[in-house]
């Protein structure tokens, strides 16, 4: 059924590839889909969002965060209220005199990035490392919240 609906729809003859709807339609979803770590900012500019993963291991939680281009005093590591935030800028390098670009792909400006940490954290602890564009915060797990092996008697 719903393959010939599709099938309709798309031989329609009032459905042109040079529809400026259509056109619109497949740009927004391309945008949606190829600028995952790009949001729309107030200005409806795109903001930058860096990648970051978060695995747990035994001892501690440890979270990798991108920065390409940033230098360990362009971030801020902050945790308040049990919420972690990592924030910073990439600052825009201005073109020399006579230099004209063609094409700007690579986001600049601020970002904010906040988790809120799992209970039985020391976040007094917390440690961060910055290297080759790359932030690692290793936030350990209180004896509390590290599980361990009971001998039953």
């Amino acid at each position: 059924m719903f393959e010939n609906a599709l099938t309709r729809v798309t031989k329609s003859p009032f459905i042109s590839a040079r529809d400026p709807f259509h056109g619109l339609f497949d740009r927004v979803f391309d945008n949606v889909w190829n600028d995952s770590d790009f949001v729309a900012g107030e200005s409806g500019r795109r903001t930058w969002l860096p990648a970051v993963d978060i695995k747990e291991t035994d001892e501690a939680f440890v979270a990798t965060a991108d920065l390409p281009g940033l230098k360990k005093d362009d971030i801020d590591v902050s945790i308040e209220d049990n919420v972690l935030t990592v924030s910073g800028e990439r600052k825009f390098e201005d073109a020399a005199e006579g230099t004209t670009f063609r094409r700007v792909e690579r986001a600049y400006g601020s970002f904010r990035r906040s988790f809120t940490l799992p209970r039985g954290v020391d976040s007094v602890k917390v440690e961060a490392r910055f290297e080759d564009g790359v932030l690692m915060l290793q936030i350990p797990k209180s004896e509390v919240a590290k599980s361990r092996k009971i001998t039953v008697s």
